[in-house]
């Protein structure tokens, strides 16, 4: 059993009544109202799996409490969307969440509180599982709670991504950015253009380290997801309440599409043929050529993309990422095409010409009931209206954004680049960035303090991002996304204090409880006192960056 002072995200409130438990036995039952099996079926999974108890089938106890011996979800509809109510007391548990989500994120608590063992797959022979007495009251702080996966830079299997939307509903996350293409690999099926994944889902070989390292790794790497694969990831996302949002990246960061259609790029300018997916890491020249038949053929990307995302998958599953970040514009401004695209739309500049390319999809998506999402660079040469922003290059674009009326996912890479390093010691492996420690993603405000109550409503919620080129298997993953992942997440779902008054220490000292909970799934994190001597990486480069990060 965990205390109630150990559970993560904290919640809004506890209260107990002296030191009675609720002792799980096999006549234990399990029962949901209408609305919310969803939730049901994960728990009885999850918690038959670990404790090894049958948890029969039950009937509903009477209003406000349920039948003795038994754990019963309800909705409520008295509490607010996505929010909790956990009531343990006379031998019985009661979860009430306003939506189905809300159901599913006190059923995630109820498993914190069983202890560290109900996380495992298979009962170790223990027989007291308990609960203790005492009524959790909660609720999200943010709407979009969210991961960034990129996928593109080293293919993650699918068993990978469910793996980590079992991580994310633990730390009751909500939106999965999948970041599916990149210069470095396509990772989704597209049946109309087969050459996207046949040629542009794997590179001959991969630079290890930073781009500026010596070696290389001569193994072909590559993989994708089948459409069905694609299916199954959403679906498999939707039981545990998390919406996928698909990135397919345009118009930089376009090199794997261009190897396989060489007529997408600015052939007048380079020899796009010749091109091949890339295997090194940086902001790539090559980027796609701003023509009208550029923009059919993303149009029939994205009508595929559309069916295997579907909008009512999740609060956030109308939402499609197009990228639009760091697409340099030399081949543009040396290409004929490209400028005379400039002059027949009658645009001032290649950033125009960008923000045009931009809204046609904002227009193209917004007709089809969708959203379009991109970084902070489609700010450039005027936002597109109706788009939403993830501001990643500091607070400067989600303020901007803000204020002139459009939604906002705050991920600085000051604050929540998770590939970013932990620690300055010379044993940190592949060091990239600034030194970003628990405690400063714990002190993240996504919140700028600059905005109105108005444009602060605009703020949708926070990210973590998981940027891959130096995270060549899931043991890396783990390392770099744990435990700050963990932070995150409170930062995302818990009411917090201003970042200077957050109890670290109180959160340090849950994390202790929390770390056997990650040990019973086999996360990989990174100890508090270090990386363990297979965790380091000796000998290869990094990209390290000294002293505190800029505030913008």
């Amino acid at each position: 059993m965990t205390s109630l002072t150990e559970l993560i995200p904290a919640p809004l409130s506890v209260s107990t009544w002296g030191e009675r438990t609720f002792v799980l036995d096999g006549d234990t039952t399990l029962t949901a109202g209408p609305g919310v099996g969803s939730a049901e079926r994960w728990l009885r999974t999850t918690l038959q799996a670990a404790t090894g108890l049958p948890l029969g089938q039950g009937e509903p106890g009477p209003p406000g409490r349920a039948a003795e011996n038994a754990i019963e979800l309800r909705h409520d509809h008295r509490l607010p969307p996505g929010a909790y109510r956990l009531t343990v007391r006379d031998d019985r548990a009661l979860i009430a969440g306003g939506d189905p989500a809300g159901v599913f994120a006190g059923a995630q608590t109820l498993r914190q509180l069983l202890g560290p063992d109900a996380f495992r797959r298979a009962p170790l022979g223990r027989a007291d599982w308990k609960l203790p007495e005492a009524e959790i009251q909660d609720r999200p702080r943010f709407r979009w709670r969210g991961l960034m996966l990129d996928v593109a830079r080293h293919f993650m299997p699918k068993e990978g991504v469910l793996r980590q939307l079992d991580l994310m509903a633990a730390h009751k996350l909500n939106v999965l950015h999948f970041h599916l293409t990149d210069d470095q690999g396509w990772r989704i099926e597209i049946r109309r253009y087969p050459k996207l994944t046949g040629i542009g889902s794997w590179r001959a070989r991969t630079k290890i380290g930073h781009r500026a390292s010596p070696l290389w790794d001569d193994r072909p790497h590559g993989g994708h997801y089948t459409q069905d694969d694609i299916r199954e990831i959403v679906a498999y996302a939707a039981e545990r309440h998390i919406s996928v949002v698909p990135e397919i990246d345009v118009p930089g960061h376009s090199q794997a599409a261009i190897a396989a259609y060489p007529e997408l790029g600015n052939s007048d300018v380079v020899d796009t043929a010749s091109l091949t997916v890339w295997d090194t890491w940086g902001i790539n020249p090559n980027v796609l050529a701003p023509t009208d038949d550029t923009l059919r053929f993303y149009e029939g990307v994205l009508e595929e993309v559309l069916e295997l995302f579907p909008a009512d998958a999740g609060p956030f599953s109308p939402f499609v990422h197009i990228g639009g970040d760091e697409c340099l514009k030399d081949q543009w401004r040396d290409s004929d095409t490209a400028q005379k695209q400039i002059g027949t739309l009658g645009l001032a500049d290649e950033d125009a010409l960008q923000s045009w390319f931009v809204g046609h999809f904002d227009e193209w998506l917004a007709a089809r009931g969708r959203r379009l999402i991109g970084w902070d660079e489609i700010l450039e040469g005027g936002l597109a209206p109706g788009a939403a922003v993830s501001s990643w290059r500091g607070y400067f674009g989600g303020v901007a954004a803000a204020r002139a009326g459009h939604d906002v996912v705050m991920c600085p890479q000051q604050y929540v680049y998770l590939d970013y390093r932990q620690d300055a010691g010379p044993d940190e492996p592949v060091p990239i960035g600034y030194v970003r420690t628990l405690e400063d993603v714990y002190r993240f405000e996504p919140v700028p303090s600059e905005l109105t109550g108005e444009e602060a409503a605009r703020v949708l919620g926070t990210q973590a991002n998981v940027w891959t080129e130096v995270m060549e298997d899931q043991g890396r993953v783990d390392y770099q996304t744990y435990p700050r992942l963990a932070a995150l997440a409170e930062v995302a779902w818990s009411d917090l204090p201003a970042p200077a008054d957050r109890d670290f220490a109180g959160f340090e000292r849950r994390m202790t409880a929390h770390y056997r909970r990650l040990d019973a799934l086999g996360v990989a994190y990174r100890p508090p006192t270090g990386p363990l001597p297979w965790q380091r990486r000796p000998g290869v480069l990094g990209r390290p960056i000294d002293g505190p990060p800029p505030h913008q």
